[in-house]
């Protein structure tokens, strides 16, 4: 499958209703695409992006933000790990989001993800973000009380024009934006927690709260799909990846950064004539240098 293809298939084209059991399925996996070669192919698309983070990080001149949003188990982490594994340290950042602090809460919900928004030359990774606003409170609105917040029947209208507007403002100032919910089904959630059980390496990422937030499947299900009708935008798509093999969820992930990367197109800073002129003098310095 081509690369456009491939994107059409996973974007939720902005301004269309979408229906998340209807239009995508956790368990695709595209047609030609092969687990035995996936690493090679996976290495290989993560050095042609390594390509353009260097290029972004020379240039200085925009950042690209790339937002992970999922259920428990969907594989963020991994994604990030084998996606990024090739870029370079000082032009990446990613930022995990966790339940928010006292400090936190005591100002807007976008604070604490403002300050954490990479800089010019960068990439940043929010695992998870302010998407739980929009999500995590609608499934349990009873969070909102720390808030300050009042549940009203326009609350999450509100808030999705809030998002959108935000993330129009910081696109309309040099900050590109993808976003990737990584879309897991239920069976294959309910094998992942059990093998976090029965491995000892793995007890550590396993908690009690991640069974009973299944209890509320159906609910998260429906806010997410209402989420990326009214927030998957044109200057900050959603794309929803399959996330039941791991192995295709990486290789999705890498194709879109890239492609994001490529219509960017960053390139090395064009050097002055002065600038030129300094180069060709420590050169020859450089020549004449006796050892």
């Amino acid at each position: 499958m081509k690369l456009e293809q491939l994107i059409a298939r996973l974007i939720v084209p902005p301004g269309k209703t979408i229906s998340l059991k209807k239009d995508f399925d956790p368990a695709w996996v595209a047609k030609g695409a092969d687990k035995k070669s996936a690493g090679a192919t996976l290495q290989d698309g993560v050095a042609k992006l390594a390509e353009y983070q260097d290029k972004l990080y020379a240039q200085n001149q925009r950042a690209l933000l790339v937002v992970f949003q999922a259920m428990d188990a969907a594989g963020k982490d991994g994604a990030i790990k084998h996606v990024m594994s090739g870029v370079n340290p000082q032009g990446c950042q990613v930022y995990s989001f966790k339940k928010p602090s006292s400090e936190e809460l005591d100002h807007d919900y976008l604070w604490r993800c403002t300050k954490a928004l990479p800089e010019r030359g960068r990439i940043g990774i929010f695992n998870r973000s302010y998407y739980e606003e929009v999500l995590v409170t609608r499934v349990h609105p009873e969070y909102l009380a720390n808030q300050q917040v009042e549940l009203t029947k326009d609350l999450w209208e509100r808030r999705f024009k809030q998002i959108n507007n935000y993330e129009k403002h910081l696109t309309d100032n040099g900050t590109t934006i993808i976003k990737f919910f990584l879309y897991i089904s239920r069976d294959e959630q309910k094998k992942r927690f059990l093998e976090r059980i029965e491995r000892p390496e793995k007890n550590w990422k396993f908690s009690p709260q991640d069974v009973r937030e299944r209890g509320f499947w159906k609910q998260y299900m429906e806010a997410y799909e209402d989420c990326f009708n009214h927030t998957s935008t044109k200057w900050a798509p959603w794309y929803v990846i399959p996330a039941d093999a791991k192995w295709f969820t990486r290789l999705c992930v890498a194709d879109v950064i890239y492609e994001t990367l490529r219509k960017m197109n960053p390139t090395f800073p064009e050097l002055s004539k002065e600038h030129r002129a300094q180069l060709a003098e420590s050169k020859k310095l450089l020549m004449e240098e006796k050892s």
